[in-house]
């Protein structure tokens, strides 16, 4: 694979992925929409679905990993790093294109979000479960685009993403082991079960980030986006959902190296 495919490839499959996985936040939490209040198992769903489709469509350019995690965790294992800022500068920059058009899907809603000053994860932790606004305020939307901790404690918070990450690249890895399974198309779909099934299982204390270019791209874009009262964008918590993806997938990469 050239470097220009890669790259071309990891930024429509991310920018598929954050479209879908920030869309379906935005359909859960903000006011005037059909799926307003639908819950964590719409949102885990979405987020997997997000996944099947923006992997199915990078695999023929670039593999598919949408995911610095991925990434690292293959290069820790095959010791292959020359394509691995290829990848990365794919993902953040499809990341951020991502946000930008779930941003644009929902900008009636987004704009509507006007009648009151909006609380911030300092004050609440409701949105990181991204839930429906109180009666006549406005909804906080950092929780659309980036993780928030249910409980503040970043040692916690951080061990939380390591072991989900694992939980995510150790699979990821071991489905490369399965012979037919890239051929037939089955990986993908494998893996968007298992992100399924971390968001269902150890989503809840953090929103599970398990993946660096979802959560920084799109915060960033978050910072700029002319969203009426949309809150903080808290960067104070912001290194928690980058390293500990980046720890998670490096340790998948050495466990995976050595057990197998």
């Amino acid at each position: 694979m050239s470097n220009g495919d890669i790259f071309v490839g990891e930024v429509i499959g991310t920018a598929i992925l954050i479209l879908f996985g920030a869309g379906v936040c935005a359909a859960v939490t903000l006011k005037y929409s059909k799926a307003k209040a639908s819950g964590w198992i719409v949102i885990a769903f979405g987020w997997g679905f997000g996944v099947l489709a923006g992997a199915y469509t990078a695999a023929p350019l670039s593999g598919g990993h949408l995911n610095p995690a991925v990434t690292l965790g293959i290069a820790v294992d095959t010791g292959k790093w020359d394509k691995v800022w290829v990848y990365l500068c794919g993902q953040m920059v499809g990341a951020m294109l991502g946000a930008v058009l779930a941003y644009l899907v929902y900008l009636a809603q987004f704009n509507a979000n006007v009648s009151a000053p909006a609380r911030t994860p300092e004050t609440s932790t409701e949105e990181s479960a991204a839930p429906a606004a109180d009666a006549g305020g406005p909804v906080p939307t950092l929780g659309i685009f980036s993780t928030i901790p249910e409980i503040r404690n970043p040692v916690a918070n951080l061990i939380t993403e390591i072991i989900a990450t694992i939980g995510l690249v150790l699979p990821v890895l071991a489905f490369g082991l399965t012979e037919g399974l890239g051929e037939s198309g089955m990986t993908v779909l494998l893996v968007s079960l298992v992100v399924v099934g971390i968001g269902l299982s150890l989503g809840g204390p953090t929103g599970y980030a398990i993946n660096p270019a979802r959560d920084l791209g799109p915060r960033i874009v978050h910072q700029f986006l002319p969203i009426p009262n949309k809150g903080t964008s808290d960067w104070g918590y912001a290194l928690v959902p980058v390293v500990g993806p980046l720890i998670g997938g490096a340790l998948a990469g050495l466990i995976y190296n050595a057990a197998f």
